[in-house]
């Protein structure tokens, strides 16, 4: 089946809506944020068939939500958001992703950008070896089987305990850094072995570190709470749970696959393997996934405490003080237990949230204090070499888009024809030409990541902007980026 513009309905500007009668495994509509230009993009990839896909899932509620950034994923755009009934759902692992709690964080700074430009190759040397990067690499904490247990069940506690977690820092990580889990024991020991030496590393693919500045304020009273100030710089950490979270997926798609037809759904892909969220599989699968994401909050940790060093050993030569403060970090590919308010009920639900963040307006009880007045601090990346953008929640988010978000820039050309029409050491010398400093793993690498591989994320911003999903607070603009 292939879907054409024609099969959506136009609701707004940026708001269009595939039907529930679209074909008849639906049981929910799916809500499209985007614009005429980018929807006739998606029409290339399988993207929007995979929402209506997603909207077949048993015990699925409401609507099936897709963000201006999405594209093509395992069984289930990227950029969408699904939420599930706790009685009659479903956990999708398909829904949530390989690379378990990829999400970002972001670090202020007092450092006025004048400062920094001196030392810009000296710093990114310096955060380029204590933060390992590339697949398969090794991270600068290498913990034992029974370490790596504690990381999965105490999450950022146990940098706390380490000496590595700054005075409340916690308070400005998703969920405090730390997600119950019930059994570390539905872990494998491949997995373990994977994740044992990678805390504290990159990785590869999409993830970085990018020194910004923040180049325009737009709400500025947010902006002061936030703790952002035009003309200062601050620090972007995109990473995720590694091999650790990569082999848990892979683990468990198998046993969901093998145990498809136990549940006796009627799935339109099997890419969409599930299991009823109550069921053991279920929650054998939830208590392995929250231990990945504990490990991704404690890992981007690290490597906050490792760039906070490399800063130092810079700066302090110059008399210069370089603290680094949290402002937020955030998941974006993560299935978690909400309480959603939609169609005006409050109900309980798993979420599912596959490249889109949490989008917290004010008020929310499960903000720190300092961010009730302003809403979740949103942080959306651009692409390599592009701005980018730091919003905070609005309490429309809840019924529009489950109190979601989307995540970034999302691409527009796959990895493979990247590497087939654009030259990383031309991407290169453009980036320096504008002086951005950049290291990574190869050339083939920034082929991957060009900016032309992704859409432009001011127009996605202005779309969530616009429909009032979450407000614009900051642009970012790069001035160094380190890439695995």
């Amino acid at each position: 089946m292939k879907i054409t513009l024609n099969d959506l309905k136009q609701i707004s500007p940026y708001e269009w809506k595939i039907e529930q009668d679209f074909f008849s495994g639906m049981n929910v509509p799916v809500m499209v944020f985007s614009q005429e230009s980018m929807l006739r993009e998606n029409l290339n990839d399988r993207s929007l068939l995979q929402a209506t896909h997603a909207a077949c899932l048993p015990g699925v509620v409401n609507k099936v939500c897709v963000m201006p950034d999405m594209h093509q994923g395992y069984g289930f755009p990227i950029g969408g958001v699904a939420a599930t009934s706790m009685d009659e759902g479903v956990i999708v692992p398909g829904a949530i992703g390989y690379d378990i709690n990829c999400g970002v964080r972001l670090l202020s700074s007092q450092i006025p950008a004048q400062t920094i430009y001196p030392l810009i190759k000296m710093l990114v040397g310096e955060i380029d070896a204590a933060c390992p990067s590339g697949v398969g690499k090794s991270g600068r904490f290498r913990l034992s089987h029974g370490e790596l247990e504690d990381v999965c069940k105490n999450g950022v506690k146990w940098a706390a305990r380490n000496g590595l977690l700054e005075k409340d820092e916690e308070s400005f990580i998703e969920d405090r850094g730390n997600i119950r889990v019930e059994n570390t024991n539905v872990i494998s020991n491949r997995a373990f072995e994977r994740g044992k030496p990678q805390l504290g590393s990159l990785g590869a693919g999409n993830h970085f570190i990018e020194i910004d500045i923040v180049e325009r304020v737009y709400n500025p009273e947010i902006a002061q709470i936030f703790g952002l100030h035009e003309g200062l710089v601050v620090v972007q950490i995109h990473s995720g749970s590694r091999g650790f979270g990569h082999q848990i997926c892979t683990d468990f798609v198998r046993l969901f696959n093998d145990q498809v037809d136990r549940y006796g759904f009627n799935l339109p892909d099997r890419e969409l393997a599930c299991a009823p969220v109550k069921s053991k599989l279920g929650q054998d699968y939830l208590s392995a996934m929250n231990a990945a994401a504990n490990f991704a909050f404690v890992n981007r940790q690290l490597l906050a405490y490792s760039i906070r060093e490399a800063f130092d050993s810079i700066l302090e030569k110059q008399g210069i003080t370089s603290s680094l403060s949290t402002v937020y970090d955030l998941a974006h590919n993560i299935g978690k237990i909400e309480q959603l308010k939609m169609g005006g009920k409050s109900q309980q639900v798993c979420v599912h949230r596959k490249g889109a963040t949490r989008a917290l307006g004010p008020g929310n009880c499960l903000l720190p204090e300092r961010y009730t007045t302003t809403g979740q601090p949103v942080l959306i990346p651009g692409s390599m070499g592009t701005h980018s953008w730091v919003m905070a929640g609005s309490n429309t988010a809840e019924e529009k888009s489950l109190n979601s978000c989307c995540h970034g820039a999302g691409r527009v050309m796959s990895r493979s024809k990247a590497r087939k029409t654009i030259s990383g050491s031309t991407v290169v010398k453009e980036l320096e030409a504008r002086e951005i400093t950049i290291t990574a793993g190869s050339q083939r690498l920034i082929a991957e990541e060009a900016p032309q591989a992704y859409k432009d994320v001011n127009s996605v911003v202005n779309i969530i902007d616009t429909l009032d999903i979450a407000r614009k607070v900051a642009l970012l603009s790069p001035i160094a980026v380190i890439k695995g």
